[in-house]
């Protein structure tokens, strides 16, 4: 593959360095003129991600690829949006899109419900968050899982806007959508608590901690809450936000600048993939005079900020190489590093400062395209300069890589080792593409935004929650 530059220097001083995020998308198209045909490369193999790795027949979309995984209900979610996008860019004609997300919502609402532990694929309107690749029934003991069930949910939701069309399929998705968030019971969900729950079992119920701390739980909370059929009330969203100093630090931070903090940068990304807060605050963030896309800006530069100070001396860090999230890593081991003991990590949610382990995932990077484009995409474009098809191939960029682990001796969870590079993931998985693809997709147009602005189910959570300003006002 012909290695080439993804934006030139001159224009991450100048064009993107001038972005701002509350221009039109004309301005933002504008600054994308040098830019745009490989940032179009980058999300064109994306969206080919869902369209060919998921199940035609079924719409049933794989966690990963190519090693043979379970099927994903988020990852469900993501294909959704991915199919709009791509009759939006003309990668696929309006027709198959449609069709393609009339056989998943259609494939949703007959699959089998209940509260036995085997034969089903959900219960009260959620989802298994594992399905199996087979028959799309509960795969082994899979957790009933709110989260994984909101954010199919989402991409249902964004469907149902993009196909507004007169003819019987695009009609019938609307309706099948409706259908899909009208049987989500919130209240049962809620199990008559403060909060929602993480997940439930047939075996045992209702898991006994509920969402707390700021993260991805946000969706959750606004689907609930604008629910045309089982709404909870707005005191779970004060109840939910009461916790926000309790988790992951609260207000401040110890690199960049102070922001509220949460978990990998997928917890500041996924509620936003789909939702424009830009503009709006809650009471929370209105007592700091910011609204969450500012959050998740200043979430960005402080991820930046951690990599340049780089108080583990890992190898390559810096300026632009930076990139923490739920991703992909090497292997669970122990090896010596700089004439230390340090620990490595497989599969794990790296933050900064904590399970920081020199895996680093260009997913966080793109994903924070919409929020922080003047670093966001020069980081990309070093990572594929410096290493070239070691991170990118069929999909666009592989999910993590760790220039710091050169070990030879390990048994890898994933990926491979390149002698005298490091450890290079092999591997895409759908929850970290969705956030590029929609990520991409809200900076070059704010496709995706634009649409959920006219969903008055999410104009009824964002409310209900206390969101001020912005498009909930308008």
């Amino acid at each position: 593959m012909r290695r080439r530059t993804f934006i030139q220097s001159s224009l991450a001083a100048s064009a993107f360095a001038a972005f701002n995020p509350f221009v039109t998308s004309h301005a933002a198209d504008e600054a994308f003129k040098l830019a745009g045909p490989v940032f179009d490369d980058l999300e064109r193999r994306v969206f080919l991600y869902f369209w060919e790795t998921t199940d035609a027949s079924t719409g049933l979309a794989p966690d990963r690829w190519p090693l043979k995984s379970k099927i994903s209900v988020a990852a469900c979610g993501f294909a959704l949006t991915a199919y709009c996008i791509g009759f939006a860019r003309g990668w696929v004609s309006r027709a198959d899109a449609a069709t393609r997300t009339h056989t998943t919502l259609k494939w949703f609402k007959s699959a089998p419900q209940g509260a036995g532990p085997r034969g089903n694929a959900g219960y009260k309107g959620f989802f298994y968050h594992w399905l199996d690749i087979h028959t799309g029934l509960r795969s082994e003991l899979s957790e009933l899982s709110t989260a994984d069930s909101a954010l199919f949910l989402l991409g249902v939701l964004y469907a149902r806007e993009c196909f507004d069309g007169v003819d019987a399929v695009e009609t019938e998705i609307r309706g099948l959508a409706d259908d899909l968030y009208a049987n989500c019971d919130w209240e049962w969900a809620r199990n008559g608590g403060k909060g929602i729950p993480y997940q439930w079992h047939p075996e045992h119920g209702h898991d006994p901690i509920n969402w707390s701390g700021y993260d991805e739980g946000m969706f959750i909370y606004i689907l609930a809450m604008g629910s045309p059929t089982h709404p909870i009330p707005s005191s779970c969203w004060q109840e939910w936000t009461s916790t926000y100093d309790t988790k992951f630090g609260g207000w401040g931070g110890k690199f960049g600048p102070k922001h509220l903090q949460s978990g990998p940068m997928f917890c500041h990304q996924y509620t936003q993939a789909w939702i424009d807060l830009r503009g709006m605050s809650d009471p929370y963030l209105r007592t700091h005079n910011i609204d969450y896309f500012e959050n998740t800006r200043r979430a960005a530069y402080a991820q930046q900020a951690y990599a340049i100070a780089n108080p583990l001396r890992w190898k390559e860090y810096g300026e632009h190489m930076w990139g923490f999230t739920a991703c992909d890593g090497p292997a669970v081991v122990k090896r010596e590093y700089r004439g230390e003991l340090r620990q490595f990590y497989g599969y794990t949610g790296r933050m900064i400062d904590k399970f920081d382990d020199g895996t680093l995932a260009p997913p966080a990077v793109a994903g924070s395209l919409p929020f922080a484009p003047e670093i966001a995409a020069p980081t990309l474009n070093h990572i594929y300069e410096r290493f070239g098809e070691l991170v990118y191939g069929r999909y666009g960029f592989f999910d993590a890589f760790n220039p710091s682990f050169d070990y030879d001796d390990a048994q890898l969870e994933f990926g491979r080792v390149v002698p005298g590079r490091g450890w290079f993931g092999t591997d895409y998985i759908a929850i970290d593409q969705g956030p590029i693809l929609a990520g991409l997709e809200n900076f070059r147009s704010g496709g995706v935004w634009s649409k959920l602005r006219q969903s008055s189910w999410l104009k009824r959570g964002l409310k209900t929650a206390g969101f001020r300003g912005g498009w909930v006002e308008e």
